[in-house]
């Protein structure tokens, strides 16, 4: 699991899915009340499947309703064939994801601390295993906050555009935590293993500016604009070879000898040990209080 660290009231809303259809039947939230409402969007915007993240009040905070929701819009581009040729996938809202929701997270340690870290193998890891092998291309529109869990999944994605207020972090190690969604190794991957090392150690926030200096965003774009901008490279996409976007895609899985697979197994091993700590139980609690955590490395 990974963890959210920004506030996140929703104050705006992206244009280009407004004709969004729920995905998942858990969240089906009040139509006239916005901010209540809290599911996956998926849209097909002729052959571009928009795929919205729909929690805008508390940041598009990564819990059971979006975690399903997700695998369910992914899976439905996959039922839905040749008819999606390009995906987009955006967030409702002033941030793209901060990460798990904590407080969700919290529950589970105290009332069935054994099972607080199954949703790494049993939801997580589907989540970027599905987004990962993807034939389509896949481009991510980052507004606000962009972290933890939230940026494994950006990271998914094999083009990112990042609005200016974009702020990233794989905040992590601030819970007593190594990673997951793969982070490790597709951060490892785009920004080179040292700057992914001080990157996850130190989780030092880094603005859109310096990722697109990384090459972990390709293109910086004004505020609010994210997600139009992203939707005209996704339908820019659909209108191209797809099958040659397709084995380009899978030349690149390849290239460095990198299993999704594997990665994803070790990160939910160490999360699992990690996870037992009085490290994170107390980095957990502080979080929620509000106050610094002190670790003892153990």
């Amino acid at each position: 699991m990974a963890v959210n660290s920004a506030a996140a009231d929703d104050t705006t809303a992206n244009d280009a899915t407004a004709n969004d259809t729920a995905v998942n039947d858990t969240a089906d939230g009040d139509p006239t009340a916005e901010a209540e409402q809290h599911r996956v969007g998926y849209t097909l915007d002729s052959a571009v499947a928009v795929i919205e993240l729909w929690r805008p009040a508390a940041g598009n905070a990564l819990d059971i309703t979006l975690r399903h929701g997700l695998l369910a819009a992914l899976r439905r581009v996959r039922a839905d064939g040749d008819q999606v040729r390009a995906v987009l996938l955006t967030a409702r809202g002033r941030h793209f994801c901060v990460g798990q929701d904590l407080k969700e997270h919290a529950r589970v340690l105290e009332t069935d601390p054994a099972s607080a870290f199954a949703i790494v193998r049993e939801e997580y890891n589907p989540l970027v295993e599905a987004l990962h092998t993807l034939r389509q291309p896949v481009v991510a529109a980052v507004e606000g906050a962009c972290v933890g869990a939230g940026l494994g999944l950006a990271l998914c994605a094999d083009l990112r555009v990042a609005a200016q207020n974009a702020r990233f972090s794989t905040a992590f190690t601030g819970i007593g935590l190594a990673a997951d969604s793969g982070l490790s190794g597709a951060l490892a991957r785009t920004v080179g293993p040292s700057r992914a090392a001080a990157l996850m150690l130190l989780g030092d926030r880094f603005d859109a500016e310096a990722a697109h200096q990384w090459g972990l965003v390709h293109r910086v774009v004004p505020d609010g604009a994210a997600a139009a901008e992203g939707l005209a490279l996704a339908r820019r996409l659909a209108d191209g070879p797809t099958a040659a976007y397709a084995e380009v895609k899978a030349l690149l899985r390849d290239v460095d000898g990198a299993n999704v697979t594997a990665v994803l197994d070790r990160e939910a091993a160490a999360q699992e040990r990690l996870g037992r700590t009085a490290d994170h139980r107390g980095a957990v609690q502080a979080f929620l209080a509000g106050r610094r955590p002190v670790f003892e490395g153990r």
